[in-house]
């Protein structure tokens, strides 16, 4: 039986950079649901490999998280995805700043899975692209591509937010 103070730096982890580890399992799998499962996964690898972690904890744990994400992407086989409507938890900063939020997330949800995962690494996660290409396990062109590719569609997905006021429309029509 394992003490408890073998994983009291895992533990100092989840305490101090759990809701920001969940904000991203959840723009990573596409849902609030989805994205506690991803965690828990990633959580779940790390602990058996506890002891065997030499370096950053927090990079591995998120490391394991891309990793899964990108292996349940590849298990879908370009199946739709189904993408909940629940968002990650907002600050109380009003109305507005919430219904940008959300469909932000909601255009985000409907990129492809790869596109997807740059944007979140590249521009949530601030990584740079060298970072996102060794987390990814690509080329540094193959970021630099996919993060173009993924802006465009953004752009294109909120084109519309330009001739209609209400982005928090576009969301709840999709």
């Amino acid at each position: 039986m394992r003490s408890r103070d073998a994983y009291a730096g895992l533990a100092d982890l989840v305490a101090k950079r759990g809701p920001a580890l969940l904000a991203t399992a959840t723009l990573l799998s596409g849902g609030r649901t989805a994205g506690e499962d991803l965690l828990q996964a990633a959580l779940e690898r790390m602990m058996r490999a506890w002891r065997r972690i030499d370096g950053d904890p927090e990079g591995y744990l998120r490391r394991t998280m891309y990793h899964l994400a990108v292996d349940s992407w590849r298990l879908r086989l370009r199946r739709r995805e189904v993408v909940a409507t629940v968002e990650p938890p907002a600050h109380p900063d009003g109305t507005d700043r919430l219904a940008l939020r959300h469909a932000l997330v909601q255009a985000l949800a409907q990129l492809p899975p790869r596109q997807r995962a740059v944007l979140v690494l590249r521009y949530w996660e601030q990584l740079s692209e060298a970072e996102a290409a060794a987390v990814l396990g690509c080329s540094v062109g193959t970021v630099k591509s996919s993060t173009s590719r993924g802006l465009a569609r953004l752009r294109e997905i909120t084109a519309v937010w330009a001739l209609d006021e209400s982005p928090l429309r576009i969301g709840a029509s999709s």
